[in-house]
Formats: structure tokens, C-alpha cells, sequence
């Protein structure tokens, strides 16, 4: 008889959590909301992808990381304390501010290790995203929809385990009911900790069957773009850095679980969301593990955090490494090398420090052991101590600084014709079905780009550095020659000067692509540096100019590589301007690359007066008259 009433009270309590279950499901309309406007993504390929890797997929936190076993739950006194290994979402939902997620692999030194993992999740579940339908008390008769997107990794430049991302639709309505018969006005992409927004029906806005928005997550930060491009970011949280979001492209379309609005209901159907910590490792500063949705500003006030983060538009960078973009391109690998040298300085900061202090005294130590006076430019034949070339160098252009200049500018027109070739062998031939099939990372397209930007920049620099040559022999011979006298003089000479530096600019190209001759490239590239200069001065073929250079460098190697390293260090000045106009103010890129050209036609004469005084130098040691060279004092006449 006592069985009884225990039967009905066990019948009672299951009616009861049934009930409770049942009120936690979202509304008909919540659901039908998320579905009509379901984001498809255009996941980018890795470009420097594992073995049998693919680009990281939203990931279902409740199937493949709740309960794993390979998770392990840490508790916020130290590193190596373990509370629990396969939390689970009622175990997350308590708080626990403080502590953190850990999963299989090491952020700092991430391998291939989080993206072989993340192909094994996937055969617990497919890509999914956490709708959520959110309004805002102080933005009434509006309503938010949001997807939420959960990676296990972030592989940008602050590389950390986990990672949240999402893209928020606004609607002026007041209920889901009334959102689903007006439609968005608006949307905003996350990128990092702000974001962008698009007017719906906006050009930049993609859609798939009229409501579906098309995002474009960067390859390994998740960050999301209404377009694929190379885009530039700054952000206080994460720093500066360069998103990529070109193709090839994987298409996918996550399957969407709705998350009720208030609190008590959707903890009742993910508990998880009650979790104050880390989705990830503890580590210092950038490289800690996220924390999760409900943390969020964005969570609770979508509309107040849409007005005060949300961006009209993203920086696309110029893509192509051709003179004109260089300081875009020079930014964005600084960067990602920049970001490697940071974690090697964080995983071994001793053998950092040492090698740090070791350059400085290796380089200070060279720099002890030269003259840098007496600085007297002229005559220019003469042999010159390390410091003194430079010293030289930086006299002689201070005093003829308007001819100097004049022969730099032809590197305006010059970066206007690389940009009008670069578009008609993309964009207006056959190669455009390719480049926009296959995307700016295909290894054909990108070497194409490359040997157009490497041969440009070659014969550029190769005919400034035979005027700069034959304008220094000018000065020496006491003449005052002009920059379009110089330009004229060595225009005959440019039939032996261009196929000289076509040469060197096709082997240097492959035996740089080839990665493992690099250094048989850079061997040569530092025998042949004097080219442009023994063709303003000598002339000759173009297989003489290349000869007489190498005899020139033979036997100084080391010599003529460290003025050369000064000289490409003067080069980067241009970039290096520009770097710092892209991090600290909101110029276009257009100006920015439009400011780093104009430096260039300051440095590049300076690095190519540098390398004439090293000819003259290595010509006086090698002791050593050309043939063919003008009587000591007598200049080549102008053509």
C-alpha cells in the first residue's frame, strides 16, 4: 500500500520536469525565424594547410565537446589543477568564473594537432550555429537575431584555443511573429571584438535564396566578412593583423539550434551557457582562451553594442606584391612572422633573450669596427671604408637632393603601369575565370603575381641605379647633370639593362619558389646587385652586365651583401611608413601605398648612390680598369 503514493510522486516529479523541459523549447516562430534567415558560410581554405586538412567549421559544443573525455576541465588556482575531465553542461552551468576549458594541444605550438583534432569531432556532429532571438529594453519595438559560432581554435595572429564569432540580423519588430512578415534591416558580422554592418539589400550583402546571408569567415580566426578579400584589422583586444577570407572556398550550411531568450529556459536546454570561464587554455595576455556568449556585451544589449561597435566597412588590403602595395604585402607577412616570434619568445623566453642579445652585440661590434669619416663624396674613385660609403652615400644626396629626387620619381608612373598590367592579365583576359574560380591563393595565379611584381621591381630598380651611376660619374667630373640627362644617357643602354634584370628576376623567382634553393637565390642575387650600376657606368650586354658585376663581387661577397642589406633596408623605409600609417590612423589603402610610393622616390636613389660608390670601391681594390671605361675625369657623354 506505502508503494502507492512513492509511484505517484515519482509520476509527479516526471510530469513536472517534462513540463519544465517542454516551457524551455524556444517559440514556433523563434524557430522559424532562425531558419528563414540561416546563414551559408564560405569557409577560405588554411593557406598553409595540413595534410588532409580542411578549414575549421563551427562546431556543435554539446556533442563534440561536452562529456569528451579529451577535455579537461581547470580550476583558477593553477595551470596543472584538474577538476574534471569531460565536463558536462550541467557541471559548466554552475559559474565557475575563473576557470577553464583545456583542450588536446598546445596553442602556442599548435602543429597540426587542433586541426586533425577538429576533423575527429566532426564525426560526432556537423557544423552548427546558436540561434537566439534577443530584444533590449531600452530599444523598444526592435528585435535582434543572432548565430552564435563555436571554434576550437584561432589560428590568427594571437593563436588560443576556442573561439566565438557571430552575425547579428536587426528587425524593426517587436515580437518574431511580426519580424518574420517585415524582414531585416540590417546586419552586423563580428570581426574579432567589433564588427560590421551592411544595409539589407546593401551590394557588399550576399543572400542565397532572398533571405539566407552569405558569410565569409577568415581562414583560422573565424572572423566574418561580407566579402573575400584580404582584409586588415585592429582591434585593442587581439592587435593588428590580416584576415583572409579569398577562395577556394568550402560551402556550408550549419545546422541551426535555437536557443530560447530568457535565461531560466535556455539554462534548462543548454546549461552551458551559464559558464563564466575560459573556452580554452590559460594563457598570458592575447593568448587566452575566450570567454563564452553569455559573457558578452551583445548577449543582453545587441542594439547598444551594434551603435557603439559596429563599423560601415572593412580595410581590404591590395592584393599582388607588385611596387605600389608594398606596404601592405610587407605588413601582413611582418605580421604573421611577427606573431610566430612572439610565441617562440613566450615558449622559450631564454633562448630569445639570448639570441636578441646576441644580434645587438654582433651588431654593434660591426658598427665599432669601421671609419665613418672622413665623409668627402668626391672623387667618387676611391676605396672607402664600410662607414664611409654610407656616410658618402648620405652626402652627396643631402647636397644634390633635387636631381636625386628627379630620378626617383619614375617610380610613380612605374607603380601606375604595374597596376594597369596586373588588371589587364587578370581582369580583362581569360585568366579572370581563374582567378575568380580559384582565388588569389592558387599557386599558378600567385606565381604569376609574384614574377610580374618581382620583374617590375627588378628593371625598376636596375635603370634608377644605372642613372643614379651615370649621374655620379657626371659630379665627379665635376659637371651638373640633370635627371633627364641621366634618363636619356642610359636609354641605349636599357636594350642589354632590361633583359639583364628580366634574367635575374626569372631565376631568383624560381629558385625562391622552389624554397629549399633560396639561399643559392640570395647567393646570387648579391653577384648580380651591381648590374644597374656597371650599366650606367660601363655598359656592356646583358650577360656582360651580369659577368662584370659578379667579377666585381668576387671575393667580397660578405661586403657587397651588408651595403646591400643597408640598401634594402633603405627600401623599407617607404613600407615601413605606411605600416605605421595603417596601425595608427584610418587612412585608405590607397593612400597608404600612395605615401609609401612617394618615400621610395627618396630611398630608392639613396640605396642606388650606396651601391655606385661600392662599385668604385670594388673596382679601386680589385685594381682592375674595364675595358671600355672613359679616361679617369671624363664622364660619359649624355646620349
Amino acid at each position: 500500500m506505502r508503494a502507492v503514493p512513492a509511484l505517484l510522486v515519482v509520476a509527479l516529479l516526471a510530469a513536472l520536469v517534462a513540463a519544465g523541459a517542454a516551457a524551455a523549447q524556444p517559440t514556433p516562430a523563434e524557430v522559424r525565424l532562425a531558419e528563414t534567415y540561416a546563414p551559408v558560410m564560405k569557409l577560405s581554405e588554411p593557406p598553409r594547410a595540413c595534410e588532409e586538412s580542411s578549414p575549421y567549421q563551427p562546431t556543435d559544443v554539446d556533442a563534440a565537446i561536452l562529456g569528451n573525455d579529451e577535455v579537461a576541465l581547470r580550476g583558477p588556482w593553477d595551470r596543472t589543477n584538474v577538476v574534471a575531465i569531460g565536463p558536462t553542461g550541467e557541471r559548466l552551468g554552475r559559474g565557475l568564473w575563473g576557470y577553464n576549458l583545456d583542450f588536446p594541444g598546445d596553442p602556442l605550438q599548435p602543429g597540426c594537432g587542433y586541426e586533425e583534432w577538429e576533423l575527429r569531432l566532426r564525426e560526432k556532429a556537423g557544423p552548427t550555429a546558436y540561434a537566439r532571438v534577443v530584444t533590449e529594453a531600452a530599444y523598444p519595438g526592435r528585435l535582434a537575431l543572432q548565430y552564435w559560432f563555436f571554434y576550437v581554435f584561432n589560428d590568427w595572429n594571437n593563436t588560443h584555443e576556442g573561439d566565438w564569432e557571430m552575425i547579428q540580423l536587426n528587425f524593426d519588430a517587436g515580437t518574431p511573429e511580426e519580424a518574420l512578415e517585415t524582414g531585416p534591416v540590417e546586419a552586423g558580422y563580428s570581426q574579432h571584438s567589433s564588427a560590421e554592418r551592411a544595409e539589407w539589400g546593401d551590394e557588399k550583402l550576399e543572400l542565397v535564396d532572398g533571405t539566407h546571408p552569405v558569410v565569409y569567415p577568415s581562414a583560422g580566426s573565424g572572423a566574418n566578412f561580407f566579402q573575400a578579400e584580404l582584409h586588415l584589422m585592429r582591434s585593442e583586444l587581439e592587435g593588428v593583423g590580416c584576415d583572409n577570407t579569398t577562395g577556394p572556398h568550402q560551402t556550408v550550411r550549419p545546422e541551426v539550434r535555437t536557443v530560447p531568450t530568457d535565461r531560466d529556459e535556455y539554462l534548462r536546454l543548454y546549461p552551458w551557457l551559464g559558464y563564466e570561464g575560459r573556452w580554452g587554455e590559460r594563457q598570458a595576455a592575447f593568448f587566452n582562451g575566450p570567454t563564452g556568449p553569455n559573457d558578452k556585451r551583445q548577449w543582453t544589449e545587441p542594439f547598444g553594442w551594434a551603435e557603439s561597435r559596429w563599423r560601415d566597412k572593412s580595410f581590404a588590403v591590395p592584393a599582388g606584391g607588385a611596387v605600389g602595395t608594398q606596404a601592405t604585402d610587407i605588413f601582413c607577412g611582418a605580421i604573421e612572422r611577427g606573431s610566430l616570434w612572439l610565441r617562440d619568445i613566450k615558449t622559450n623566453p631564454g633562448i630569445s633573450v639570448a639570441v636578441l642579445g646576441g644580434l645587438a652585440v654582433l651588431l654593434l661590434w660591426g658598427l665599432s669596427r669601421t671609419a665613418w669619416g672622413p665623409v668627402a663624396p668626391l672623387p667618387a674613385a676611391r676605396p672607402r671604408r664600410w662607414g664611409q660609403l654610407v656616410s658618402a652615400t648620405l652626402r652627396l644626396n643631402g647636397g644634390r637632393l633635387r636631381l636625386f629626387l628627379g630620378i626617383g620619381l619614375l617610380f610613380i608612373p612605374l607603380g601606375l603601369l604595374i597596376t594597369l598590367v596586373q588588371f589587364v592579365v587578370f581582369r580583362l583576359s581569360t585568366l579572370e575565370a581563374l582567378l575568380n574560380e580559384a582565388g588569389e591563393q592558387n599557386a599558378f595565379v600567385g606565381a604569376l603575381v609574384f614574377g610580374l611584381g618581382l620583374g617590375f621591381t627588378l628593371a625598376a630598380y636596375g635603370i634608377v641605379q644605372a642613372a643614379t651611376a651615370w649621374a655620379v660619374a657626371e659630379l665627379d667630373a665635376g659637371r651638373r647633370p640633370r635627371a633627364l640627362e641621366a634618363y636619356r644617357a642610359i636609354v641605349p643602354r636599357l636594350r642589354a639593362l632590361i633583359p639583364a634584370m628580366g634574367l635575374i628576376a626569372v631565376i631568383a623567382g624560381v629558385l625562391t619558389l622552389s624554397v629549399i634553393f633560396i639561399p643559392v637565390a640570395v647567393w646570387l642575387l648579391v653577384r648580380w646587385s651591381l648590374a644597374g650600376t656597371v650599366a650606367g657606368t660601363e655598359g656592356g650586354s646583358a650577360l656582360g652586365l651580369l659577368r662584370r658585376s659578379a667579377e666585381l663581387a668576387r671575393g667580397h661577397w660578405w661586403r657587397v651583401a651588408s651595403i646591400l642589406l643597408v640598401a634594402v633596408v633603405a627600401l623599407l623605409l617607404g613600407p615601413a611608413l605606411g605600416v605605421a600609417f595603417l596601425i595608427f590612423t584610418g587612412a585608405s589603402f590607397d593612400f597608404v601605398n600612395l605615401i609609401a610610393g612617394m618615400v621610395y622616390v627618396a630611398a630608392v636613389p639613396l640605396s642606388a648612390i650606396l651601391t655606385a660608390y661600392l662599385y668604385y670601391d670594388l673596382r679601386e681594390r680589385r685594381r682592375v680598369e674595364p675595358a671600355g671605361e672613359p679616361a679617369a675625369g671624363e664622364a660619359i657623354a649624355p646620349a
